[in-house]
């Protein structure tokens, strides 16, 4: 029955990022259990749209295929989210893939996620202990905080979090939900609290948590589940507590 099954797709495709972009329409051969970038796969070994004219293969982001690397981020049917754990059968047809908005577009689905890097960057999103030597094992960390520390380290920087959020656009430099989670997760690490008050005065600023809309479209989009919304009201207490310490002074900075 399968055999004579097909998937169709409406795909928004664009040739470079200052090209108008355009709708290309392709029918697949159905085979259970596929997922959208195995059906991808399918149209690049063979580019030819549903009118049966030649065209070029599809431009797209992906790597381990196991929603980990978050590389693989696209509009699933109006929806942000992963296309490797996006599976057909579950998907209504003609099944529509478009680019991220939020990302510059570099070709087709594959977009430039750069400004969710930066922000990164700009939050100190690591902790600075690498040396030429070892430092030896750091201090412990209790296992009720680490548990739910490693909720928060689930984020792979897919950018879907940007993407539902109506705060993240164009005409805002706001960095997002995925970046302020973060700064949420090193400040509680017990080495990465040495720069906690660099990273909330970041958050402080422009661009940082005041440009939160509290929309919550972040927490509903999360493929892994992280409690960002939580991570945000716990920074709002943090940020308040710091503004207390700059105006007043401390010698806890």
């Amino acid at each position: 029955m399968s055999e004579n099954k097909v998937v169709q797709f409406i795909i928004t495709r664009q040739e470079s990022p200052e090209a108008a972009p355009y709708q290309e329409k392709f029918e697949i051969p159905y085979r259970p259990n596929m997922n959208v970038i195995s059906a991808l796969m399918e149209i690049r070994r063979n580019p030819v749209n549903a009118q049966g004219k030649e065209t070029t293969p599809i431009n797209w982001d992906m790597n381990c295929l196991e929603e980990v690397c978050g590389a693989c981020s696209m509009v699933i049917n109006g929806k942000p989210r992963q296309s490797c754990s996006a599976l057909v059968d579950q998907l209504e047809q003609p099944i529509r893939l478009e680019p991220m908005r939020t990302f510059p577009v570099v070709r087709d689905l594959q977009v430039d996620r750069k400004r969710m890097f930066d922000s990164l960057k700009k939050v100190k999103a690591w902790i600075p202990v690498d040396g030429t030597y070892d430092l030896g094992p750091g201090p412990r960390m209790p296992e009720k905080k680490r548990q739910w520390a490693y909720e928060l380290s689930k984020c792979m920087t897919c950018g879907v979090c940007l993407e539902a959020c109506p705060n993240v656009n164009s005409k805002s430099n706001f960095i997002g939900p995925a970046p302020l989670s973060q700064v949420r997760l090193f400040n509680a690490h017990p080495t990465g609290e040495m720069n906690k008050s660099e990273r909330l005065e970041a958050i402080m600023g422009d661009g940082g948590l005041a440009n939160c809309g509290n929309s919550q479209n972040c927490v509903q989009s999360c493929p892994k589940g992280i409690p960002l919304t939580t991570s945000i009201a716990a920074l709002n207490r943090d940020t308040a507590i710091q503004s207390f310490r700059n105006f007043f002074g401390s010698d806890q900075g």
